[in-house]
């Protein structure tokens, strides 16, 4: 290492240490959030029906509008707009408290904040994203975003928690008013990190010119247009799974909720395990890849078992591993997106980057879903592992592009 990495790691530490504090309090305000609109929307209603039609409200933007917002990510200081949108969800929380307290919190309300919030979140995403490479070495990012991955997890599993625990001791608008607060004890240490400039010149273009400028920059690269294909087979296989636990758990094991409760939070600790495990690489993009490639083979051998021996040893056996190669998969994909794109085209790619990690498990959970209630979750699994695997056998050369 030069004395100018050595230089610009020395100085990103502190940096990162800040962005590492926003993004804790940050996701832990928004995990506490997701379970209140999901929890409210069943008190208001008491139905299932309804409580899909919030969930979907809060991810249909982000396929419609990330994209676009990757193209703003290209454009602005990156601190600003993370600023922007964590004081956003701030006052949509405080908002809802407030509505809370006035007695007038209703479902439409519920879906107009479900709305917003997925709003801000595909805004968010392509900025969180674009920032972490500017404030760590490329040889410590993979580093980084492991450590973001074990962060992310840590929260889907405390947050629901702690906001379940609080609503037995005080009420729903106390709980929304303490995530509005989380949001702004994230936005005060994203103001102690530095300004980062605009990467690039300014341009005229339009916003449509410039994201079709991005995707074609995506598929026409080679390296990039693989992993966004490995990340697509990650989300398909081992992604759509860990949606379908409820119906695994009933249907394999004919379990209750206290099965579903140790199974999610197996899930939980494996994708902790796999953040800490991809934390302690380095930006050896020849090393990342084969992990990647040997984590989703993994993630597809582990499905076959099932087809012979259900019990629930072996199902929380197979959803903790699988959970640990998932997200060594994933996070190892991101690392990957993050080192391959060029500067000027990061928000951009890293919004399709975005679009296919939750769009695929949601098509996945679907489809898989719909074949297991007709042909039962081992034969369907397999199946879909076998095919998986093919797709690795095809896509596997392409980790030459990293020896050259």
């Amino acid at each position: 290492m030069n004395n100018g990495e050595k230089g610009r790691s020395a100085l990103s530490i502190p940096a990162f240490r800040r962005y590492f504090l926003a993004s804790c309090f940050s996701t832990f305000g928004l995990w506490i959030m997701r379970f209140l609109l999901g929890w409210t929307a069943w008190v208001l209603t008491e139905s299932a029906f309804w409580v899909g039609v919030v969930s979907a409200t809060m991810l249909i933007p982000t396929f419609v509008l990330s994209p676009v917002f990757g193209v703003v990510a290209d454009r602005i200081r990156l601190r600003q707009g993370l600023l922007s949108t964590t004081m956003c969800l701030s006052l949509l929380a405080a908002l809802t408290a407030g509505t809370w307290f006035a007695g007038r919190l209703d479902i439409y309300w519920l879906l107009g904040l479900a709305l917003a919030k997925g709003m801000v979140m595909a805004a968010h995403h392509p900025m969180r994203l674009s920032m972490m490479p500017r404030l760590v070495t490329r040889a410590l990012l993979p580093s980084g975003i492991g450590l973001s991955a074990i962060i992310f997890n840590l929260s889907r599993i405390l947050g629901p928690a702690v906001a379940a625990g609080l609503l037995t001791l005080t009420t729903t608008g106390m709980v929304f008013a303490l995530s509005a607060l989380l949001f702004i004890f994230g936005a005060v240490f994203l103001l102690r990190i530095p300004d980062v400039p605009v990467i690039g010149e300014k341009t005229e273009a339009s916003l449509l010119s410039d994201l079709w400028q991005g995707l074609t920059f995506a598929l026409s690269t080679p390296a990039i247009r693989l992993i966004l294909l490995l990340a697509a087979l990650n989300g398909l296989l081992g992604r759509s799974l860990i949606e379908l636990l409820p119906a695994l758990s009933g249907q394999l094991l004919g379990g209750d909720a206290n099965t579903l409760a140790m199974l999610t939070a197996l899930a939980g600790v494996g994708s902790i395990l796999g953040g800490l495990f991809i934390s302690r690489q380095r930006g050896a993009e020849a090393r990342l890849i084969n992990l990647v490639l040997l984590a989703l083979l993994g993630t597809s051998l582990l499905l076959y078992p099932l087809l012979l021996w259900q019990s629930l040893p072996l199902v929380a056996t197979v959803i903790l591993l699988l959970s640990v190669t998932m997200t060594i998969a994933g996070t190892g994909c991101q690392a990957m997106t993050q080192l391959a794109v060029e500067e000027q085209y990061r928000g951009r790619v890293l919004s399709l980057w975005t679009v296919i990690t939750m769009g695929m498990p949601a098509l996945g959970a679907f489809g898989l879903g719909g074949l297991a209630d007709l042909f039962g979750f081992p034969v369907v699994l397999a199946v879909t592992a076998t095919l998986v695997i093919a797709g690795l056998l095809w896509l596997a050369p392409g980790r030459q592009l990293w020896r050259d």
